[in-house]
């Protein structure tokens, strides 16, 4: 008799987006994400969920595989009351089976939990995305480093053995030791990337006002995907072109008009240069502590995971390899560490780019078929 499919859903609850991919016997069928801006209301995570019920029938016996950040917005007066309210909200629209069993919470070095375990377990669930993805892509490739560059954070995650290195689990300690960059390509305010920027020759202190995001520059690059610029400008109006040099004249006291086309890209790349100098020094920060060579390879993710080659010649560049060594070359998770199912292959190209943005759901979901099968 054949066994029968084992269905798992995967769920990244972010602060800003839900991301959640569909997996059967550990192969990858779909991925998804939809904006969720939690800090506004509950009901917005609740409207996520309802949304991807209607993509995806969900049979009775589907397993849930459950990470989450999003338990850091200030909906929440402290962390562990995101925690247990996500949770609960999980619970409430899922509807895992009648005890709630079939939710399993990815809790870290604690292992997995259920919702009943959530009071005594939430510092290990609270923002543990990143380990799943790392101990993932640590599996497939034994030794590396993951840069997962998404639109709010960057994670800078070294692995040896096919285990990730280091002792930091939480925030404030990845704070402390570079693994965890609060920088994104999307919703970062664009003042949080340097305080001097250079305009026509010239270096010009920066305003320090919500003006523009870090998506006007990959924008105006033309490196941004539209699919993950979900969120309103700073200044909500449109996201052409025009509007978006306007925005970011407005980061120097100027007006769109200060400066030609080529300009402002001239403008847009000195500050993608200012983000991947910073992002760079904090991979070689991590690489150095794990004594990693520079020419360790990496394993990519994230919606911003075009920087990623970039970050990692920076970080090479700082090690003062001295042209000696180059990375052995990048892998990229949607392609390399996601493993897609035969029925997914119709769209094999959008589910492993989804897959690519959205790792920890795909992590998440692979882990739990693997260590609790």
């Amino acid at each position: 008799m054949a066994t029968p499919e084992r269905t798992i859903i995967g769920w990244d609850v972010g602060g800003a987006h839900v991301k959640a991919c569909l997996m059967q016997d550990g192969l990858v069928l779909d991925v998804a994400q939809w904006a969720c801006p939690l800090w506004q209301g509950m009901e917005h995570l609740e409207h996520a969920l309802q949304t991807a019920r209607r993509r995806w029938p969900m049979p009775d016996d589907a397993w849930h595989a459950v990470t989450m950040t999003g338990e850091m917005v200030d909906l929440f007066s402290e962390r562990e009351e995101g925690v247990k309210r996500i949770t609960w909200q999980l619970l409430r629209t899922l509807r895992p089976a009648e005890d709630g069993a079939r939710l399993r919470l990815f809790a870290g070095d604690a292992g997995w939990c259920d919702a009943a375990q959530v009071p005594r377990l939430w510092e290990h669930i609270a923002s543990a995305n990143w380990l799943a993805t790392a101990r993932h892509a640590a599996r497939v490739f034994g030794e590396g480093v993951l840069i997962d560059i998404g639109s709010t954070t960057t994670d800078l995650i070294a692995f040896r053995g096919g285990r990730v290195l280091g002792n930091s689990r939480t925030d404030a300690q990845r704070l402390a030791t570079g693994e965890l960059v609060y920088q994104g390509v999307v919703r970062t305010p664009l003042c949080a990337l340097t305080r001097r920027i250079e305009w026509q020759g010239q270096q010009l202190n920066v305003m320090n006002e919500f003006f523009a995001t870090v998506a006007d520059v990959y924008r105006l690059t033309g490196e941004l995907n539209d699919a993950h610029d979900l969120y309103p400008a700073a200044d909500n109006a449109p996201k052409d072109l025009v509007a978006t040099r306007r925005r970011l004249a407005r980061m120097v006291g100027l007006d769109e008009r200060d400066g030609t086309s080529q300009d402002w890209l001239r403008f847009a790349r000195a500050w993608r240069g200012h983000q991947v100098d910073e992002l760079g020094g904090q991979l070689h920060r991590v690489m150095t502590a794990h004594g990693l060579s520079p020419g360790t390879p990496y394993v990519s993710a994230g919606c911003g995971d075009f920087l990623a080659a970039n970050v990692a010649a920076r970080a090479r560049t700082l090690a003062d390899a001295g042209g000696s060594e180059s990375f052995d070359g990048g892998h990229a998770y949607g392609t390399d560490v996601a493993r897609l199912a035969p029925g997914a292959q119709a769209e094999a190209a959008s589910v492993r780019a989804w897959a690519q943005v959205c790792a920890p759901c795909v992590a998440v979901a692979a882990l739990l078929h693997a260590e609790q099968p």
